[in-house]
């Protein structure tokens, strides 16, 4: 370990190398005792003297093995069997050209193009399998941000529990994108999308298109047929009716959850909010 001291603003001081540690908390200590008595000695008006140190564990102190001057002191003379190496520099561009995109850049384009934050971005290019997959299911159509949210969470946790790598995801990439477009386009809310995405990993289907259809599980559109769901759960809670108006707004969801059970998860969760909101003024 190399330390040297310097009062803020200056040039770097004279470094003292610390030798033949054996452990970390060993050069903890060395490395701390030695910034203590480096500016000690510069407190007390002293120089600083390149040197190579010992770390005394029994007594916690540092001492000098030897000094050295410049790097003539270590004896350092050209191999005459290693020639200089000159690489060309049309040479580090083509390596470049045909180097795949680095993680580091991959996470910044993330960023930059789709708005990720730079946490989910290094999430994804953790490896080369799972960026790719993410820019699959983007250029299937899928909203970045969202796709990003459902990689990282509903199918990293699936596969986590089969022990499963991303290569052997039963939902592809372009179905992950085909979910994702229907619920940024309203076609289907999140929990509609929850078991489209169940029968897509269950090998229940492959089209995510045919399944909702199938399910049945497009939001509900007959707004009579949800105006009676909402008289019929009003009429049943009167207690989360008095406690909202008393300015509980947690009493608010307790209403909407039951709105979405009676309508067997169809209703728009942010149209049954409105809709009671304006019920309950």
């Amino acid at each position: 370990a190399n330390v040297s001291v310097r009062k803020p603003g200056d040039k770097l001081g004279t470094r003292r190398e610390i030798k033949n540690l054996n452990s970390f908390k060993f050069m903890q200590q060395a490395i701390d005792y030695e910034i203590r008595w480096q500016i000690e000695e510069i407190e007390d008006g002293r120089e600083i003297q390149q040197a190579t140190v010992l770390f005394d564990p029994d007594t916690g102190e540092t001492r000098a093995m030897r000094t050295k001057e410049d790097a003539a002191d270590y004896r350092y003379f050209p191999d005459p069997d290693l020639p200089p190496l000159v690489i060309a520099q049309d040479w580090i561009d083509r390596v470049k050209a045909q180097m795949p995109e680095l993680p580091r850049a991959m996470a910044e384009r993330y960023v930059t193009t789709h708005g990720l934050s730079a946490y989910d971005a290094a999430q994804l290019t953790q490896s080369t399998a799972l960026a790719g997959y993410f820019d699959a299911a983007v250029a299937a159509g899928g909203a970045p941000k969202l796709a990003s949210n459902w990689i990282t969470g509903e199918l990293a946790r699936r596969l986590n529990a089969q022990e499963l790598g991303i290569d052997a995801a039963p939902v592809s990439a372009a179905q992950l994108g085909q979910l994702v477009a229907r619920i940024a386009d309203g076609t289907i809310p999140n929990s509609a999308a929850r078991q489209v995405f169940d029968a897509l990993w269950n090998g229940e289907g492959s089209d995510v298109d045919a399944i909702i259809e199938a399910k049945d599980l497009k939001p509900m559109n007959d707004t009579g047929a949800l105006d009676a769901i909402l008289d019929e759960v009003l009429a049943k809670n009167e207690k989360n009716i008095a406690e909202y108006r008393a300015g509980k707004e947690k009493a608010l969801n307790g209403l909407v959850g039951q709105v979405m059970k009676a309508s067997g998860g169809k209703a728009n969760p942010a149209q049954v909010t409105e809709l009671l909101k304006a019920r309950l003024r």
